[in-house]
């Protein structure tokens, strides 16, 4: 395999979590293995987190960190979230990220569009991993959920702006693993970053 322009960001707004461990496991990996990463922490990026009600037509300017986060992933061809889901969701600050960064003209094309009429992606071309964690037990998140936090980052997020495929790793009951589930996981992090996948 070429080696490969991967972007890890670790999207857990606090300074020490299973989703920093992760990100920082795979990003060894993948530099281990060759490849060119780049990586950003949530919490040390200062923004602001609310879109405001300016609509579009007059979106606030993207602080420097929010910019070196686009050109990142504009740089990368495959990028890794790490994530834990919150409420049924994404933690409030990335999603404020994403709310902020993904911008028509730049993320996805409103003038543009397909024949089902949806704006078209403009960062086709980049693959994405996302390593999620949770407290709710998988068959929960599939039989009550209908999964509906992979839905929406799949189809809603990240293929709305290009990325494909998005491959997720859930890792389910992290507040009170088993013992040595944490390195268990661990290991399956470094496996899939020493492949870039």
């Amino acid at each position: 395999m070429s080696p490969r322009k991967i972007f890890v960001l670790d999207g857990h707004p606090g300074t020490r979590s299973l989703s920093r461990l992760f990100a920082e496991t795979y990003a060894e990996a993948a530099r281990a293995a060759g490849h060119d990463v780049r990586m950003m922490h949530l919490s040390e990026l200062d923004f602001d987190a609310d879109f405001g009600g300016g609509g579009y037509t007059n979106a606030k300017p993207l602080e420097p960190d929010l910019e070196a986060v686009m050109q990142a992933i504009e740089w990368s061809d495959h990028l890794v979230l790490t994530t834990p889901m919150w409420w049924g969701g994404l933690p409030a600050r990335l999603k404020g990220l994403i709310d902020r960064a993904f911008l028509p003209g730049r993320s996805f094309d409103t003038r543009n569009t397909g024949i089902t009429g949806m704006p078209r992606p403009m960062l086709n071309g980049r693959s994405a991993r996302v390593i999620l964690t949770s407290d709710t037990p998988g068959w929960v998140m599939r039989l009550l959920y209908g999964r509906a936090l992979v839905r929406q980052l799949r189809g809603q997020i990240l293929g709305f702006v290009g990325f494909t495929p998005t491959r997720v790793t859930w890792f389910a009951q992290a507040s009170h693993p088993k013992t040595g589930q944490i390195e268990h996981w661990t290991r399956r992090v470094r496996a899939i970053g020493a492949a870039a996948a």
